[in-house]
């Protein structure tokens, strides 16, 4: 294969588009307050689309190290397992992703905050664990992907500090509102997450890798992935609600809650029979991630006539 092929492959652009919905919404909420900055939203995009693609190279070499991902993956093949990349190339891509994050991140708070100092500092610590993180969930001794803390993990980066924070750049202030729109987007992502465990439950069983999923099992996982894809348009809504002169049109939103429902009935069918074949649930998690992209961006459009 050639290798510029195995690279965009290893970067796995296909996840870009959830890493991207935190910080579409974020700006949505930024545009009703009439606070919207199209130079921050550019070098948020950039940092959160390089966050996510460091993650995917750590994950593809954490997962590789410790046998997570072997003959047996249901899943996508990765590029270290199958050994079209080699170690020593993904630690350096690896370092490569993580100094143009910061970089990034660097450019967006000069932008953002400009003197702030307290602002700065808070942000900078928000960096540093955001990178630590995007390593960490398979890479290093103590890997929280494998000891159940993913979930939490993607609900806090991809929901509260995505929304909310990006949101905090454009305004130098914050509102607890935000956090139900922040926890819809966190909610979905964790969706997303629940139904790529589910998939694996078996192989991460093998190597040791316990997830949610391998604690609880498919079946309550089924459960929780339930409270999860209609709890979040429902905060979303109540956000909505609370917004003067809210128009009934702006509620459109709730139309993702059809796709997502019947990825749930997808979910249910193979979940309730036992399915190890991967296909079916690849196909559902990509769906999930393009419903809350879909979501992310329907709400935030619908947030521009209530400003």
């Amino acid at each position: 294969m050639n290798q510029i092929k195995v690279w965009i492959s290893a970067l796995r652009l296909r996840t870009l588009p959830l890493a991207a919905s935190s910080i579409i919404l974020g700006a949505g909420l930024a545009v009703q307050a009439q606070i919207f900055d199209l130079l921050i939203f550019v070098l948020s995009l950039i940092t959160a689309l390089l966050l996510q693609i460091l993650s995917n190279l750590a994950n593809d070499y954490g997962d590789a190290v410790s046998g997570a991902d072997n003959k047996k993956r249901v899943g996508p093949k990765r590029s270290m397992q199958t050994g079209l990349i080699s170690r020593s190339s993904m630690k350096k891509a690896i370092v490569g992703a993580t100094v143009l994050c910061f970089i990034s991140g660097i450019c967006l708070l000069a932008a953002a905050l400009g003197s702030d100092l307290n602002s700065w500092l808070l942000f900078l610590l928000f960096g540093v664990l955001s990178v630590a993180a995007a390593i960490t969930y398979t890479m290093g001794r103590l890997p929280y992907g494998y000891r159940a803390m993913g979930d939490l993990a993607v609900f806090i980066f991809f929901g509260l500090l995505g929304v909310a924070g990006s949101y905090y750049l454009y305004a130098l202030t914050f509102s607890w509102w935000l956090l139900l729109p922040a926890c819809s987007v966190g909610m979905l992502s964790a969706a997303v997450l629940n139904i790529n465990n589910i998939r694996d439950m078996y192989t991460d069983k093998e190597s040791n890798k316990t997830t949610l999923v391998v604690i609880w099992g498919r079946k309550a996982a089924f459960i929780y992935h339930l409270f999860l894809v209609l709890c979040a348009p429902l905060l979303a809504a109540v956000y909505l609600f609370n917004i003067e002169n809210v128009q009934v049109w702006q509620f459109m939103f709730l139309l993702t809650l059809s796709p997502l429902l019947k990825s749930c009935l997808s979910l249910y069918e193979a979940i309730f029979s036992d399915l190890r074949d991967g296909e079916l649930f690849n196909r559902e998690l990509k769906n999930t991630a393009l419903s809350t992209f879909v979501f992310c961006i329907l709400f935030a459009l619908v947030l521009i006539p209530a400003n």
